[in-house]
C-alpha cells in the first residue's frame, strides 16, 4: 500500500452487513519513521489525513519518531501502561520491546515472556489505562468529520488491531470479520515467524515457545479470539464494552455508521 509504511491497509471494503466500509478512511499501519516521502504526499494529498495517532511508547516513539505530515495532527496515546511493570519489577528493558526480533529466540524460553504473550490482549482489554487511551483515540475519530484518521503501533498488529477492532465493533462487525482483519497482519509476518520458530526448534524449544514467537512476532487469533471471548463474558457484548468503558454508545455508533459506512 505505501513504500516505507509496513503492515498498511485500509479497512476500506470490508462488508458489514449490507454494507461496506468506506474507502481511504481508516488507515491502520506499523510506525511511520520509514515512511518515505511519496508516502507522506499521498497521506496529504490522496487521503487528506487528518489525524495520527500513535500508540506505541514514548521511547519508542522517540526511538523512531513519526514524520510531521502537513495538515495532520498528532497524537502519541501509550496503550500499554509499563508503569504497572516497573511497579510489579517485571518490566523488560525498552530495548528489547524497539528490537524485539533480535531477542525473541532467547526470550521465548522465559517463563515471564510466556506469560506475557498470554496476557497482551487482555492486558490491553481490561487494563483502565488502555481503555482510557482507546476512548480518545475512538472520540477524536467522532470529532473528525471529514478526511483519514491513522492508527498505528510500532509493527501494526497488536496495538493497532485492539484500535481496528473497536472501530469495526463501532460500525457493527460480527466476530468473524474482526478476526479475520485481525489475522491479516499474519500474510505480513509469517516469513519472519517461520524463520524465527526454525531458530526456537533448533535451539530445543517446543509449541510453548513457538507460540510466544507468534504472538509477538506475528498475531495469536486464538489468544485474540479468547480475548474477545473474556470481554463479553464481563460486559455482555462488545458493544456494551464500547459503551461502559469507551462511552461509545448506540448514538456514537449511529454516527460513525453514517460516515463510514456505504
Amino acid at each position: 500500500m505505501f513504500e516505507g509504511i509496513v503492515n498498511a491497509r485500509d479497512l476500506g471494503g470490508i462488508r458489514i452487513g449490507e454494507k461496506t466500509v468506506k474507502s481511504g478512511l481508516l488507515l491502520r499501519t506499523g510506525h511511520l519513521h520509514d515512511a518515505t516521502q511519496s508516502d507522506c504526499t499521498r497521506l496529504r494529498e490522496e487521503f487528506h489525513l487528518k489525524r495520527i495517532f500513535d500508540f506505541r511508547s514514548e521511547p519508542e516513539a522517540q526511538l523512531q519518531p513519526d514524520p510531521d505530515i502537513s495538515g495532520a495532527s498528532y497524537l502519541l496515546l501509550p496503550t500499554l501502561d509499563t508503569s504497572a511493570e516497573k511497579l510489579s519489577g517485571e518490566a523488560i528493558p525498552e530495548g528489547m520491546w524497539v528490537n524485539l526480533e533480535k531477542h525473541i529466540v532467547r526470550l521465548s524460553f522465559m517463563t515471564l515472556f510466556q506469560e506475557k504473550g498470554r496476557e497482551l490482549y487482555p492486558s490491553l482489554a481490561f487494563s483502565e489505562f488502555s481503555q482510557l487511551q482507546y476512548a480518545t483515540f475512538l472520540n477524536l475519530i467522532l470529532e473528525t468529520e471529514d478526511g483519514a484518521v491513522l492508527w498505528h503501533c510500532s509493527q501494526g498488529k497488536d496495538r493497532t488491531g485492539m484500535g481496528a477492532a473497536l472501530i469495526l465493533t463501532a460500525l457493527g462487525a460480527d466476530r468473524e470479520t474482526i478476526l479475520r482483519d485481525f489475522d491479516r497482519s499474519n500474510d505480513t509476518y509469517r516469513p519472519l515467524v517461520e524463520k524465527l520458530c526454525a531458530e526456537v526448534e533448533a535451539a530445543g524449544g517446543g509449541e510453548t515457545e513457538k507460540e510466544v514467537v507468534r504472538a509477538f512476532m506475528g498475531v495469536s487469533v486464538r489468544n485474540f479470539d479468547h480475548t474477545l471471548d473474556l470481554i463479553e463474558k464481563n460486559w455482555g457484548s462488545l458493544q456494551l464494552y464500547l459503551e461502559e468503558q469507551m462511552e461509545i454508545g448506540p448514538e456514537e455508533c449511529a454516527r460513525l455508521q453514517e460516515r463510514y459506512l456505504a
